[in-house]
């Protein structure tokens, strides 16, 4: 039998929501149980992180669902960093599969592969019955801008890393596991791969680019891809018609009570929606809420979220406890506030309406506002107008603009807000939300902050 790839991705937060981690888990074995023989169980990037138990156990959360399903193969997203290079190792060492890497280095200078002691392999070789496969992993070569906890390792050229991982491997089929979003595109038309598994990107893909199949399962645990690596036919497989590997679920839950964020802090009469494609489509109530308390806690000109900093699940509804709310930004930065011109302030909406970041698809909005209103297009990329206060944006004033830490770190997103503008420092972003939501209540509305205007 020809091998069969089970591709899951981005699976991120779903250890937060126990029923839908054990529907995975149940999902996986099950397909694999169809036929062992030919199975490979693979993952292409950011399953262990982000989320609230992510946050609290350093990723480890990752490994009740690793021992269950006993992947084959594994390659790191950019979020595989969010707790630092030791934790990251601890995780290599002790989950089951082969975590593979041909472009993230401790030193490039000296030849030094990251996490290469503790068992990260440059390339792998699958046995399945009657054939081999060999793997190959990639990440984002953006990683260090986005992740402080990267910022100093190197992250080379991709192309250049497979090409090389893959010259030398003596298989039937090759298999890249890919954490660049819509790099995969130029990787498959420079290198010789039958397929492309990718992720970083939350939407779903599959089809073939110059003959490689490439896939993608989306963010969140949803789906699961089957690739037929002979005929490339891939079957979708939904988690929610999946049965529950009750371990597994179990294991989340007991961890989650454990954390001690069960409180109710507030209560939602109309569910607030975290669907990618409404934080990405515009003003959303949730990106509201978020942006709204950065400025409640800073009393800064304007509160600025990126929109893929607010993490996509379950809606908000009824009683919303810490951890929900914790959910929604679960990174352990600060709410900053820089002294921003009125020019850069502009170049930064402007870039919010713009095509280019790498995980993102074209027409995407990319921030929630408190305090300015902004008419796009996003048709031609394009800011039409920009008012703050109830005034149009004066290029020359200085405004003070309450953001997440990571946003003065990065130049992957907002380049023109820079380190060099911090004059004040906040709460950690979870706790500035979990603070506003008892003191103010849970209940965004949607006021024209953000506006389309086809050209």
């Amino acid at each position: 039998m020809p091998p069969r790839l089970l591709h899951y991705s981005d699976i991120e937060n779903v250890y937060d929501t126990s029923e839908r981690a054990g529907k995975l888990a149940g999902l996986l074995r099950e397909l694999r149980a169809d036929s062992p023989e030919d199975a490979i169980v693979a993952g292409s990037g950011d399953n262990t992180s982000p989320g609230v138990l992510a946050l609290i156990e350093d990723g480890a959360q990752a490994l009740d669902f690793f021992e269950a399903v006993d992947p084959d193969v594994e390659t790191f997203g950019n979020h595989e960093f969010d707790h630092g290079r030791p934790a990251l190792r601890g995780l290599v060492r002790e989950s089951p599969q082969t975590w593979v890497s041909a472009n993230v280095w401790e030193s490039r200078e000296t030849g030094e592969r990251f996490g290469a002691e503790a068992g990260v392999e440059r390339s792998a070789v699958v046995e399945t019955d009657g054939a081999t496969v060999g793997v190959v992993g990639v990440t984002t070569e953006r990683t260090a801008s986005i992740n402080p906890d990267a910022a100093d390792l190197d992250f080379t050229d991709p192309v250049t890393a497979v090409r090389d991982a893959l010259a030398n491997l003596d298989v039937d089929y090759r298999v890249v596991l890919s954490h660049l979003g819509r790099g995969d595109e130029d990787l498959a038309r420079a290198v010789d791969a039958d397929a492309i598994l990718g992720g970083h990107v939350p939407t779903e893909r599959r089809e073939r680019v110059d003959g490689t199949l490439l896939t993608r399962p989306g963010d969140g645990g949803s789906v699961v891809l089957e690739v037929d690596l002979e005929t490339g036919e891939v079957t979708r497989h939904r988690v929610a018609d999946a049965p529950v590997h009750e371990g597994v679920a179990r294991a989340m839950r007991d961890r989650l009570a454990e954390t001690g964020l069960n409180e109710v802090v507030g209560t939602v009469a109309t569910p607030i929606d975290r669907a990618e494609t409404t934080l990405f489509g515009g003003e959303c109530r949730l990106g509201n809420f978020v942006a709204d308390a950065y400025r409640w806690s800073t009393g800064a000109d304007l509160g600025l979220q990126n929109s893929g900093g607010v993490r996509t699940g379950d809606a908000l509804d009824g009683e919303v406890t810490a951890a929900d709310l914790v959910s929604v930004t679960p990174f352990e930065e600060r709410v900053v506030v820089a002294e921003v011109p009125g020019e850069d302030l502009r170049a930064a909406f402007e870039w919010a309406a713009s095509p280019d970041l790498g995980f993102a698809e074209e027409g995407w909005w990319h921030a929630h506002v408190s305090g300015a209103a902004v008419a796009w297009d996003p048709e031609a990329h394009t800011v039409e107008s920009v008012r703050v206060g109830g005034e149009p944006l004066d290029p020359e004033q200085i405004y003070s603009v309450a953001v997440s830490d990571y946003l003065l770190h990065t130049d992957d997103e907002f380049p023109t807000l820079r380190e060099s503008q911090r004059v004040a420092e906040a709460g950690i972003q979870y706790d500035v939300l979990v603070e506003y939501a008892r003191e103010t209540g849970l209940d965004p509305a949607i006021e024209g902050r953000i506006v389309e205007r086809n050209s």
